[in-house]
């Protein structure tokens, strides 16, 4: 028997998120004495697919069809469907996204399987097959009772630390059934954002809302940001008033993120925001109103002007390299 893990590819690499739900699979097995089998698919080097193995997987199955390149929920969900037949997955495992969640669900109804998304812990296997899952956009916990023999796990970003071992996993090509009906619609082109960092990627972030009061005050964010390796992003009204990108608004109805360190800078912390940035290790809140409900959230914060403020930041980040 093997966990599956099935991983998303971008610009050729493996998403760091799918490292980790690598790196969960593999521990995942150690408590099953199960193996671990990395799924990709498309187009990717064979050498990147073995790194896989630093994270902990023993093998990758490799559906290197041109037609599986961009992003299909269906056609992908048939993919996992058959490689976690052909060996013997009764664990799934992938990372909790857009389009994680959108195969887990055709997954599931294909293998009649369990599906739990957002997924926070490994599982607790004494007497059953118990997962802890994030719930109410993160303000509490739920424990769930795995009945089901397939189980699939979205995992939830920083519920493990996918720590780099230096061993490779060895790939294998797989060449899955493949059905038009799954191709019914095409995909003509892609337009990715400029920016060098992905937000759902992104170890730190810098936020800013309407408390940077236009756009064309953003400079100091992006000075501070530049001197984390940090990406940026905005709250909602900033992105509704075209201050930023609209890829750039973190929030319920926007992008939901869980950095290492979220800094946010001039945003209250409405509710719809918070639920998308509570998954967070670290919170700082600079702003010049103590009374911002953000403060609750935040594990540190700064009680100033951000304008003062973000170029001391810059200053010290840049002194600490």
């Amino acid at each position: 028997m093997s966990v599956l893990v099935f991983v998303e590819i971008d610009n050729g690499s493996i998403k760091k998120a799918s490292q980790e739900a690598i790196a969960y699979g593999a521990e995942v097995a150690k408590m099953l004495n199960a193996s671990t089998t990395v799924l990709a698919l498309g187009t990717v080097e064979e050498s990147v697919l073995s790194q896989a193995g630093t994270f902990g997987a023993n093998k990758v199955l490799h559906a290197a069809d041109p037609k599986l390149t961009h992003e299909n929920s269906m056609a992908f969900a048939d993919v996992v469907a058959q490689a976690a037949q052909k060996e013997g997955s009764k664990v799934i495992v992938m990372a909790k996204s857009g389009l994680g969640d959108a195969v887990a669900a055709r997954t599931a109804a294909k293998l009649k399987a369990s599906v739990i998304s957002g997924v926070t812990e490994l599982p607790d296997l004494n007497g059953g097959f118990k997962v802890k899952r994030s719930i109410y956009t993160g303000k509490a916990f739920a424990t769930v009772d795995i009945k089901s023999e397939i189980k699939i796990l979205a995992i939830q970003k920083n519920a493990i630390e996918a720590t780099e071992t230096g061993a490779s996993a060895t790939v294998e090509a797989f060449s899955p059934t493949l059905s038009d009906a799954n191709f019914v619609a095409k995909v003509t082109d892609v337009e990715k954002s400029n920016a060098e960092l992905s937000l759902s990627d992104a170890d730190i972030i810098v936020s800013g809302g309407r408390g940077m009061k236009g756009p064309e005050n953003w400079e100091p964010l992006l000075d501070l940001a530049k001197a984390l390796g940090a990406a940026t992003g905005c709250s909602k009204p900033v992105s509704d008033l075209d201050w930023r990108p609209h890829h750039e608004h973190i929030g319920q109805t926007g992008i939901k993120v869980a950095p290492n360190l979220y800094i946010a800078c001039g945003i209250s912390g409405a509710i719809q925001h918070l639920a998308g940035v509570n998954g967070s290790k670290c919170i700082v809140v600079i702003n010049k109103d103590a009374d911002a409900p953000f403060f609750k959230a935040a594990d540190y914060g700064i009680v100033g002007d951000v304008f003062d403020i973000l170029p001391r930041l810059t200053k010290a980040a840049e002194a600490l390299k």
